[in-house]
């Protein structure tokens, strides 16, 4: 019989969710029967891409923002503490009603562990960037990740992508690289899109970047597509002032889209990060305003050279002729070793 594993993704935008599709794809490829858990978009997100999993709903970390977001998440920990203490109990309470389950792993859900069975952690944070109290923040996201048998890094052991983030010299973590994580796989396809703008994250952020955007792409001669990221139950495409927009694409799709286009703008997530890598990609990056890891990350991959990045309220069309001397997005097509399960075998 099939053993099942929990594959939980924390419902902060679609980076979680959208990198743990090529994990549910590995345990079916290695007979496991992945049980889908989250809430949100990014539980919708993998109820679409899977609609013959199982899945089971979590209570929302419900986080919002603020300018200030260090001091914004500092303010939420109760009711962040309250989350995950509620997701602890609707997983034990599953395990105890489920005994084919043989693991567990949590993207960034610190209440989705077990005891009992074995438990696995993806970050590709280890060092929690927040200005003054980074040490702080990072200190206390080591602690819980102890919690887990094991943490696997979405990146190689020369942290290409990740660059201090996913450093760590802290001995009592069980860190494992296993590579670059994407869903995605490069293809050879004529370049039809000049531009594809691919967006996601909170509706108030996403759709302040998309205004300005599509304001300065309004007169672009090329051929223009936006992704909006936004979950929602009937796909729709329309096309307004030469621009098409689809309200979100599957992975099967905007992995065409992707591999069809000269150049991506997006949010410089780490999840995006890894599929351009793995699709050898041109890319303008925009951080999430007030986000130090992403800021982080767009200016880890200019120093290399590898892609340009501008603060939102400086992007105009001018910013992407940057683009041009950049060497551009490039990593193999990791596949995971299917040595990683050993640790959810029982006899």
């Amino acid at each position: 019989m099939k053993k099942k594993i929990i594959v939980a993704p924390l419902n902060w935008g679609l980076g979680h969710a959208s990198r743990c599709v090529s994990i549910i794809h590995f345990l079916v490829e290695n007979k496991y029967i992945p049980i889908i858990a989250s809430d949100g978009i990014a539980l919708t997100f993998l109820q679409k891409e899977f609609p013959d999993l199982e899945s089971i709903e979590l209570p929302s970390y419900s986080i919002s923002y603020a300018k200030n977001l260090k001091v914004s998440v500092l303010l939420q920990v109760p009711k962040i503490v309250k989350a995950v203490r509620k997701e602890q109990r609707i997983i034990q309470k599953y395990l105890e009603k489920n005994t084919d389950v043989v693991g567990v792993i949590s993207d960034n859900r610190f209440g989705v562990r077990s005891t009992t069975i074995p438990s696995v952690y993806i970050t590709h944070q280890i060092n929690v960037l927040s200005g003054l109290t980074t040490v702080i923040s990072s200190k206390i996201h080591q602690i819980l990740i102890k919690k887990f048998d094991e943490c696997w890094i979405p990146d190689s052991k020369t942290n290409q992508l990740s660059g201090l983030l996913s450093q760590s010299r802290n001995q009592k973590i069980n860190l494992k690289y296993i590579g670059v994580l994407s869903r995605f796989k490069k293809e050879s396809l004529p370049k039809l899109n000049d531009v594809l703008v691919v967006l996601s994250g909170i509706e108030s952020q996403r759709k302040s970047l998309e205004e300005k955007i599509l304001s300065a792409l309004k007169y672009h001669k090329g051929q223009v597509v936006l992704v909006q990221g936004k979950i929602e139950k009937e796909q729709t495409v329309k096309i307004q002032n030469g621009i098409k927009t689809y309200n979100y694409l599957l992975s099967s799709d905007l992995e065409k889209e992707i591999n069809q286009s000269k150049l991506i703008i997006c949010r410089s997530g780490y999840s995006s990060i890894m599929d351009l890598a793995v699709l050898h990609k041109k890319a303008f990056f925009i951080p999430t305003p007030n986000q130090p890891e992403q800021e982080y990350l767009a200016s880890h991959l200019k120093e290399q050279n590898l892609a340009p990045f501008c603060k939102e309220e400086d992007f105009n069309l001018e910013q992407l002729r940057q683009v041009e001397s950049y060497k551009g997005l490039r990593t193999t097509n990791n596949k995971l070793d299917a040595g990683l399960l050993r640790l959810f075998k029982r006899e």
